[in-house]
């Protein structure tokens, strides 16, 4: 964990950031004082996949991905519009999509799944 301070509009605040190494992170309970955009969490699928789950709540906006498609990590699958800000839901690992879970304009919650890359 690495801390620290951050300025918005004339008030301080104290964050704490932790760098993940390719594993699923853990939710984080700690306040935040804005918002930030992040990559999708990932957990290994019992099949062997990699499993792109949503990090909120929200709208899908765009699918940039059909089943099939060849993937590179950090490649952008889809457009969460949560909050009216757009997210963009990066591929954790280089693979082949196995399966797209959503639909534009789908409504999704937290951890709803979106698609699996093997």
């Amino acid at each position: 964990m690495k801390k620290y301070r951050v300025t918005v509009n004339g008030t301080a605040y104290e964050i704490e950031l932790e760098e993940l190494t390719g594993a699923a992170p853990a939710p984080a309970a700690a306040p935040v004082a804005a918002p930030a955009a992040a990559p999708a969490p990932a957990a290994a699928a019992p099949a062997g996949g990699e499993q792109v789950t949503s990090p909120m709540p929200g709208t899908i906006l765009s699918i940039n991905v059909a089943a099939g498609d060849t993937v590179k990590r950090g490649q952008v699958l889809m457009v969460l519009e949560a909050m009216k800000m757009e997210n963009e839901i990066m591929c954790p690992c280089d693979g082949k999509i196995a399966s797209v879970n959503t639909s534009k304009g789908a409504s999704v919650e937290s951890g709803t799944l979106l698609c699996v890359i093997q």
